[in-house]
């Protein structure tokens, strides 16, 4: 169902699966560090998935269909205060929510990158730990044991907007990014839907496919600690 009087696809299915396994690997990686112990293991896993979905998504804003690039998307100061006086929104992110993106795209990678230098001084280290000199490691622990706060704060504010927006704007953006479509009504008159079939998956497999050689790398590059206690 790609454009009908019931319906207009906007998210094509590699962004939505971006979106939703974004959300798994971040409470994942939240329970798994509060649990700690032997959970630390899933908690490295976890990042590492998310740092891989992150640099997907990055580079989906370029290669993806209309909806999902950057360009399309991302806008100046006098659009976000032209759209906060009533300005009607475009499809796809409007430009507030355009910075929402940006701010975790921008935190939840930096996540996922400090995590790779990170350790907990006890029985876990990031994959590259070993690489770097442990005033570099402390300092990027530190940060990324801030950062996780930003993250909750963002993703606070990121569920208070989709609540306001679902019982004052009376729109539906989880049911839109779970089907990929949307009310005619919540979009400007006229709006093309979004390229999804085999051609757009395909790239996205492929896209995929380097993205998790790129990973898998990192992680081969992990030094073994050393546990003795000589």
């Amino acid at each position: 169902m790609q454009n009908n009087r019931l319906a207009i696809r906007i998210w094509d299915l590699p962004t939505r699966l971006f979106h939703w396994a974004l959300v798994v690997c971040i409470v994942g990686a939240f329970v798994s560090v509060k649990l700690g112990g032997l959970y630390m293991d899933w908690h490295v896993r976890f990042g590492c998935v998310a740092l891989g979905l992150i640099i997907f998504r990055l580079l989906w804003g370029f290669v993806g269909p209309r909806y999902a690039r950057f360009a399309q998307f991302v806008r100046g100061p006098r659009a976000v205060a032209s759209y906060l006086k009533g300005a009607a929104a475009p499809a796809g992110h409007n430009p507030l929510g355009a910075l929402s993106v940006l701010a975790l795209l921008l935190v939840i990678g930096f996540q996922a990158v400090s995590g790779l230098f990170t350790t907990d001084d006890i029985m876990t280290q990031g994959p590259l730990f070993g690489h770097v000199s442990e005033s570099t490691a402390s300092l990027l622990t530190s940060w990324h044991k801030l950062n996780e706060w930003v993250i909750i704060g963002l993703v606070a504010l990121h569920l208070l907007a989709v609540a306001w927006y679902a019982l004052v704007r009376r729109k539906r953006l989880v049911r839109a990014i779970i089907t990929g479509n949307v009310d005619p009504k919540d979009v400007p008159a006229g709006t093309p839907p979004t390229q999804d079939g085999f051609a757009i998956w395909l790239r996205a497999l492929i896209l995929g496919a380097c993205v998790t050689g790129l990973v898998l790398w990192i992680r081969s590059l992990e030094i073994a600690a050393d546990m003795s206690f000589s």
